[in-house]
């Protein structure tokens, strides 16, 4: 303290501190409270050498993550010199609540002209931030100058914004904040040109390098009007790629990173092209080696496909366009959507006022379908005249983009030209028409409901009844005919036959969410809520599941028509299964108190009523909708009813409709850090349901190791293979012998994930379903993944099973095995993904010893589930079992 105080200049007069964080309830924040507590005790120690003592205030900055700029370094200082400066303020928010917040120039600026700015727009897994780190590094290493590098991006796993900032110049950099104004501005994908208002970063005079399926004599009359007059006030450079083109000519799919880091390059001229070209290709070997010289190869053969497309574009000097960005989100979005969400996802949150955010902190629900990301370059089509109506494609979706509706077709009337439709083949909705549809904007391309689809033309056998296809052509058609096939009426669930095909009649309640493209987790998770979600209370781990399950500004949990959906909450990472289980304990003493009641009130609100209710049997979705029924009836005689058990009772009789509690998770989670809780919770017996989406990595956090990552793959804190055998989490739980668990493989039998989803809801007692989840950590396409699962189960690595504790009372085997003995070696499944590759390619000897080791284990395994499928109680035990069970 007096140390500070000595330092302090003796002709300061006012000292503005500055907290980076905020202690609710105190009289202010900590370094504040520390700077006038030091100058009040030197004063009273006689130690103060000030003849006035400086005046104080405090201000908080930077409060989740919020930028400081020298532009907000100003506003302070502009406030201290006031008369009456004010106290306790914040500054980088607009606080019209409680009017604490500074006002800022948002055009001043400190940058030197000689350290030069790039920003870059790119999406979310086209590998434009790697990309750019490696820039950076180049810059750093092969030129005079210094380089810093700042990357902006949100939580989707795929196909999101980011912007990555670079600079570099003759001195250390220590911008400790975000470019506002750059000298070179790129845009990787060219829809952000009607989402973004990406030249805003532009200053005058820069370059901006635009992917685009348009030429240089084309471009100029498909840029919306708002860019045009950019390029011409700004007098911008413009120069155009089709970075697609060149990364499908070179085999490079959809990454087009090492194609626009080509051109940046040789448009900045911070190394003469031939030395960038050689740079370049250095970090690609760095960067890919690990990954084979077949991948190495086809980066190295983009960077020298893509010079010869780059080209500049002669810009007019008057804007031409007709048309103007489209709005964020579409009119018929609700209020709040377009007040909020919408500047969230356009990039400007940071300008909301605190009166734009809701009191409670609630958000709205199915917000993702406002986001119409339009990230596929192709989109499937359906071939109506080819297609067996099997829903496969519904099915494996994972963002719910493909859907199945059987409708009156009297409700065709007024259909878009290009809507297709057919009879119905199956007696179940005998006499109706069938469609499948895509959501055109927001399906990602994936290409799972092609790979799955299994109707072929027979004189073209590449040809199917789904077939993937440029979607710029068909956005503005499908877009309509998507329209108009979410406003047929839903298929009435009591009346589906709840199979795989049957399951795809039923509304998903998880929707466009931002998982990976491919994704090997999210279609569980929809499944789910199509079989349950209208009545589902959901505990959701953090991790990959958590992440693309609610980040803001959007959500994909959804509500049906009736406004019921999945309650859903994220606890911590470690806790999940405890939460989870404090779901099922409150629901139960909801249930419990709501029965009292109901037998209290009976002779008020009619026995037989009471009676029905009490008895109800909701074990399918007749019953449930039956039971709906009743608790409207005794909702309506309840409210005419003074008493206050009558008001009570109506706030607790929806828990009477049975509520379908799952704990969600991967398998970071339930095999490693919150194995203690799930362990304990399944050892209660409560009916609850556990959900692990098995990725055998800790995928969210980047690809380690867990206890479920397979005996020879490489992850962090593995690579150079793991080397001992996965945990067997459903062995472990089977022991238990009161709990339902089931080893599922969507891509290998899509029937028996059903079935185990039904049967683990019916259980009245915990059930532990474990789903092999395909995954960008495996290292391979995940159109592929679907084959991929398959080999898992043929190699028997993932044995399919339905652990049911029911069968006992029957006299049967609880196990029952839903695959078959090995069909190939276990080297067939592994060698197609890279976890396991690399460790063969960095030590042969090493990997063929984990392999046999590997081996080994899997025959020994399924050896011992065998032996375990054929086991059975005497009729007795068993009989005594199924009592025990019921009066429990």
């Amino acid at each position: 303290m007096p140390q500070f105080v000595a330092a302090l200049p003796k002709t300061v007069r006012t000292i503005a501190v500055l907290d980076r964080c905020k202690e609710p309830g105190a009289i202010g924040d900590p370094l504040y409270l520390d700077v006038v507590a030091a100058l009040r005790e030197a004063a009273d120690a006689g130690e103060s050498a000030f003849v006035q003592a400086p005046r104080v205030i405090g201000g908080r900055y930077g409060l989740s993550s919020k930028e400081f700029t020298p532009a907000m370094i100003k506003a302070v200082y502009d406030e201290a010199v006031k008369d009456q400066p004010k106290n306790h303020f914040t500054v980088g928010i607009v606080d019209d609540v409680t009017h604490t917040s500074l006002a800022v120039d948002p055009e001043f600026d400190i940058e030197p002209d000689d350290v030069k700015r790039a920003v870059f727009f790119g999406l979310g897994s086209d590998g434009t931030v790697g990309a750019n780190k490696n820039s950076i590094k180049i810059i750093a290493e092969e030129t005079d100058n210094f380089g810093q590098g700042y990357f902006v991006y949100d939580s989707k796993k795929a196909g999101a914004v980011t912007i990555s900032h670079l600079r570099f110049g003759p001195r250390p950099i220590r911008s400790a904040y975000l470019i506002r104004k750059a000298n070179f501005v790129a845009c990787h994908q060219t829809e952000f040109l009607d989402k973004y208002d990406m030249l805003d970063f532009a200053g005058p005079g820069a370059t901006f390098l635009l992917n685009t399926p348009f030429g240089p004599d084309e471009v100029w009359e498909h840029l919306p009007r708002e860019v045009q007059q950019s390029i011409v006030e700004k007098n911008l450079k413009l120069f155009v790629i089709d970075a697609y083109k060149v990364a499908k000519d070179t085999g490079m799919g959809v990454r087009i990173n090492t194609i626009m880091q080509t051109c940046f390059f040789a448009i900045s001229g911070v190394l003469p092209r031939a030395e960038a070209i050689e740079q370049i290709k250095k970090a690609i070997k760095k960067t890919y080696g690990k990954k084979g010289d077949v991948v190495v190869q086809k980066n190295f053969a983009a960077v020298d496909h893509t010079l010869a497309h780059l080209f500049e574009v002669t810009v007019p000097g008057k804007v031409t366009a007709t048309r103007s960005m489209p709005p964020t989100v579409s009119d018929a979005a609700p209020d709040f959507v377009k007040r909020v969400t919408a500047v969230m996802m356009s990039g400007k949150g940071d300008l909301l006022p605190v009166s734009a955010f809701p009191v409670d902190g609630t958000w709205p629900v199915a917000t993702t379908q406002w986001e119409k990301r339009n990230i596929a370059l192709e989109i499937p089509v359906w071939d109506a005249a080819l297609c067996i109506q099997c829903n496969k494609c519904a099915m494996v979706c994972p963002h719910a983009a493909i859907r199945a509706k059987v409708y009156d077709p009297a409700l065709l009337a007024g259909a878009p030209a290009t809507f297709k439709s057919i009879d119905y083949k199956a007696a179940d909705f005998k006499g109706e028409k069938y469609t499948i549809q895509v959501a055109p904007e927001d399906c990602t391309g994936c290409t799972l409901c092609v790979m799955v689809c299994p109707a072929k033309d027979k004189s073209n056998p590449k040809h199917k009844a789904i077939d993937m296809t440029p979607q710029l052509p068909l956005r503005e058609s499908e877009r309509a005919n998507y329209a108009f096939f979410l406003d047929l009426p839903e298929v009435d669930r009591t009346a589906i036959k709840i199979d795989v095909k049957g399951a795809q009649f039923m509304q998903p309640l998880f929707e466009y969410s931002g998982a990976c493209a491919g994704c090997g987790e999210t279609p569980y998770i929809k499944l789910l809520t199509q079989l349950f979600g209208d009545r589902a209370l959901i505990g959701n781990a953090t991790g990959c599941s958590s992440i693309y399950g609610a980040n803001l500004p959007t959500t994909p949990y959804a509500a049906n028509r009736d406004g019921r959906g999945p309650a859903w909450n994220n606890s911590l990472f470690e806790d999940n299964a405890e939460f989870g289980f404090g779901y099922r304990l409150a629901v139960d003493k909801h249930i419990e108190q709501a029965r009292e009641l109901l037998a209290a009130l009976a002779p008020t609100v009619g026995e037989n009523l009471v009676k029905e209710i009490l008895e109800a049997d909701q074990s399918n979705e007749a019953g449930i909708a039956a039971q709906r029924a009743r608790i409207a009836s005794l909702k309506a005689k309840l409210a005419a009813k003074k008493e206050p058990e009558a008001a009570r009772l109506a706030l607790l009789a929806d828990y009477l409709v049975k509520k379908s509690v799952w704990i969600v998770g991967g398998d970071g989670w339930a095999y490693d850090i919150g194995y203690g809780g799930l362990d304990h919770v399944l050892a209660q017996g409560r009916d609850v349901n556990v959900l692990v989406l098995d990725t055998e990595v800790y995928s969210n956090t980047g690809g380690q190791a867990s206890k479920a990552t397979p005996l020879g793959a490489a992850a962090k804190f593995a690579m150079a293979g793991k080397s001992m055998p996965k945990k067997d989490l459903g062995m472990l739980m089977m022991t238990y012998g009161h709990v339902y668990v089931a080893h599922v493989a969507l891509g290998a039998k899509d029937a028996q994930v059903v079935r185990a989803f039904q049967e683990a809801e019916s259980y009245p007692g915990p059930s532990l379903i474990i789903a092999y989840s395909h995954c960008i950590a495996h290292g391979y396409d995940l159109a592929y993944g679907l084959d991929q699962q398959k080999l898992a189960v043929e190699s028997a690595s993932w044995p399919l099973y339905r652990f049911d504790p029911r069968r006992i009372a029957l006299g049967e085997s609880p196990l029952k095995l839903d695959s078959g003995a090995p069909k190939i070696d276990l080297g067939q499944y592994v060698r197609n993904e890279t976890r396991f590759r690399m460790v063969e390619q960095a030590n042969p000897e090493h990997f063929k010893h984990l392999l046999a080791l590997a081996q080994r284990e899997v025959t020994n395994r399924f050896a011992v589930y065998e032996q375990l499928a054929k086991i059975t109680m005497p009729v007795k035990v068993a009989a005594d079992a199924a009592t025990e069970t019921k009066e429990s």
